[in-house]
């Protein structure tokens, strides 16, 4: 039991039970009801995986750009950049010899997010700016930039194809599961099966020594930014295919702030050092449970920022060890009787 509650899954998935048990008393039951149309699965918590599934793809980029004592508040710009190209291509605004294909587009999209990154990871590891004022820089004009792929407009797009990205299911189960799934399973295998996770962690307890141990920390920290990126374009992917279009102003705005929270949620320090890719995944469904119970409760959604807010300042505290030790101190302390 030691052994478990010393695994950094053990806390956020308690919580994520918490929660669920939470919606499930006050709903009385009708939070977990689950129906079947057609041979796809509907209900709340569907909802929370398929909604969560933005969330869960940059919780696995950022806990890697976390764990080195980073950061990178521009995956919402990012997000804005490839739902723009990718709705603009196919709806043959641009690269119209393309013939609105929607792979084509995917493809490019995707492209545009890793270069993204590559911008960020060259501040950041090359010139040695400071990670948020690095990517600040991407937060401010990437926005300006999808809006001038877009021409300033909202692109809607009726590609079924391109639809399919979000809307589409396997098995029963909603399809963007399976894309969140696929980037948990490879961000896995190359953190735990090579040598990169370690120098991940190594950089983010002390980045001088882990150059002075033979670690490249330049090169590894350029393709973290990269990485970050990709799973950047690829939520922007989602959201865009999920609105059938692009808009330019609100997609992935301020989702930079819940992919931190979902990564602080899964035990991640801020400061960087251990990180663990699971951990954050359930991280990202305790902000999408959080989200969920809130809409089908019929509070008024300004109330979840308030909510998001207080958690932030939870797990702050949490994580200060000064903080911590004042708690032990004050009620570790025995009173004694005269």
């Amino acid at each position: 039991m030691n052994k478990l509650k010393s695994r950094m899954e053990f806390r956020p998935l308690v919580s994520l039970i918490i929660i669920l048990l939470v919606c499930g008393i006050f709903s009385g039951g009708s939070f977990f009801e689950i129906s079947v149309v057609e041979g796809h699965l509907y209900g709340r918590l569907i909802d929370i995986l398929r909604n969560g599934s933005r969330y869960m793809i940059l919780a696995i980029g950022m806990s890697m750009v976390l764990a080195t004592g980073g950061t990178d508040i521009s995956v919402g710009s990012v997000m804005a950049i490839s739902g723009a190209l990718a709705c603009s291509i196919v709806d043959q605004r641009i690269l119209a010899m393309l013939h609105g294909n929607v792979f084509a587009a995917v493809g490019i999209a995707l492209l545009a997010g890793a270069l993204c990154g590559a911008w960020n990871g060259f501040l950041v590891a090359k010139l040695k700016v400071q990670p948020i004022v690095a990517t600040m820089i991407l937060m401010t004009a990437g926005r300006g930039i999808a809006q001038l792929i877009a021409d300033g407009k909202i692109v809607t797009i009726t590609s079924d194809s391109y639809y399919y990205i979000s809307g589409g299911y396997v098995l029963g189960l909603p399809f963007p599961l399976f894309i969140a799934a696929f980037m948990l399973i490879f961000a896995v295998l190359i953190t735990k099966k090579t040598a990169f996770g370690l120098a991940v962690e190594s950089i983010g307890v002390n980045a001088d020594s882990a150059r002075l141990s033979g670690i490249k920390v330049e090169r590894n920290l350029w393709m973290i930014y990269i990485f970050c990126g990709v799973c950047a374009a690829i939520a922007g992917l989602i959201e865009s295919a999920g609105i059938k279009g692009a808009d330019c102003n609100n997609c992935g705005l301020m989702i930079e702030m819940d992919g931190i929270l979902a990564v602080a949620i899964g035990g991640t320090s801020l400061s960087g050092g251990r990180f663990s890719l699971i951990a954050s995944i359930i991280g990202a469904l305790v902000v999408q449970t959080i989200t969920t119970m809130i809409l089908a409760f019929g509070v008024a959604p300004e109330v979840i920022r308030v909510f998001k807010a207080l958690i932030v300042i939870v797990i702050c505290l949490a994580q200060s060890p000064a903080f911590v030790a004042k708690l032990k101190n004050a009620f570790g302390k025995k009173k004694v009787v005269a």
